[in-house]
């Protein structure tokens, strides 16, 4: 197999380390993936088998936290990559191959979505129970980080990318809102959270599936907030009675791991919206700065869906009816006319 690129001193680097430092002449490589970071994932192929090399450049990615955290996985028994072996000088790690399909295009290509999801929901409970003693020695998703993401909103799409600069009305209904969703987040048991937990970074593995990605900012945080991430994901949407039932099946394994999910179905649907509206405003202002600040557009097709599930859940809280409405009046045919422009 031919490199995937020329000119590359990191694929480069790569290959000797793997060939002149591992032994492992005339392997091939072949790009596996690539992320919102200055992370890349290559898969080798070797001796009839295949591992994925990450490449971390050390002056921009620290893989401790990831090693940390994947650890913690391994430990409480779900399905994340292991190292085989490390380059910490020039940032490269050989990790164990979990597969090329991810949720996302197992679910655009058949319907296997309740078995899929079944398995994404006793692999998160897996997480939060077996995770309590690790959780603590996580990075407290405080308020602080939780008003720092939410500002992303106004700064990187609102100003940046929609041309919406915040007057005093538009400040005050995001300062409201900001007010209610760190209450909201602050006041939810704290948990194990994985932080992306969604059908990009969950691979369709037989037997201990899903296979789990892109984990190494877990935090002690709110206990909807990975459940929210799987079932108002991003990148594809499901109808609000079978994320309902999602819901209710996470509930019940939840409660007989011993995990507290509040005491009536009604408190835990208002965290698990809230939770959802605030990390829905975090991730439309990261897709705009994924844009302008890193040169990724890829991600801003999926802005509307985000912005969608802000006016949907903003709909059933009358306490966030503002915020609802300027997302659906303004921001969200802002965001739709940007894009139609791209296009034409």
């Amino acid at each position: 197999m031919s490199d995937p690129r020329r000119d590359d001193p990191r694929l480069d680097l790569l290959r000797h380390w793997l060939e002149s430092e591992l032994g492992w002449r005339g392997c091939g490589l072949a790009p596996a993936s690539a992320d919102a970071s200055f992370r890349r994932y290559f898969r080798v192929t070797h001796a009839g088998a295949t591992v994925i090399a990450m490449d971390a450049p050390p002056d921009k990615e620290d893989v401790e936290p990831y090693l940390r955290v994947a650890g913690m996985l391994e430990a409480v028994g779900v399905n994340a990559p292991r190292m085989i072996a490390r380059n910490a000088v020039d940032g490269f790690l050989l990790l164990t191959d979990l597969g090329s399909i991810t949720y996302l295009e197992a679910l655009g290509a058949t319907d296997r979505a309740a078995a899929l999801y079944g398995d994404a929901i006793a692999a998160l409970v897996r997480i939060q129970a077996g995770g309590r003693e690790y959780a603590a020695s996580l990075p407290p998703y405080d308020e602080r980080l939780l008003r720092t993401e939410m500002r992303l909103f106004p700064d990187w799409l609102l100003a940046r990318h929609l041309g919406i600069e915040p007057d005093t009305a538009l400040s005050a209904t995001l300062e409201s809102a900001a007010d209610l969703l760190v209450a909201n987040a602050l006041a939810q048991p704290q948990v194990f959270v994985h932080r992306d937990y969604h059908s990009r970074n969950l691979m369709v593995c037989d037997g201990a599936n899903p296979g789990i990605l892109d984990f190494q900012d877990a935090m002690h945080g709110p206990v909807t907030y990975d459940l929210v991430s799987l079932l108002r994901d991003c990148y594809v949407a499901w109808p609000q009675s079978r994320v309902l039932d999602w819901v209710r099946d996470y509930r019940r394994l939840a409660a007989a791991a011993g995990l507290d999910t509040g005491a009536e179905e009604t408190q835990f649907l208002r965290w698990f919206d809230l939770m959802g509206v605030q990390r829905h405003l975090k991730a439309a202002g990261i897709f705009a700065r994924l844009w302008h600040r890193d040169g990724k557009p890829g991600y801003l097709p999926e802005v509307p869906r985000t912005l969608g599930y802000i006016v949907e859940a903003c709909g059933r809280h009358g306490d966030l009816a503002a915020l609802g409405e300027l997302v659906r009046d303004r921001v969200l045919p802002a965001m739709q006319s940007s894009l139609g422009a791209a296009r034409a």
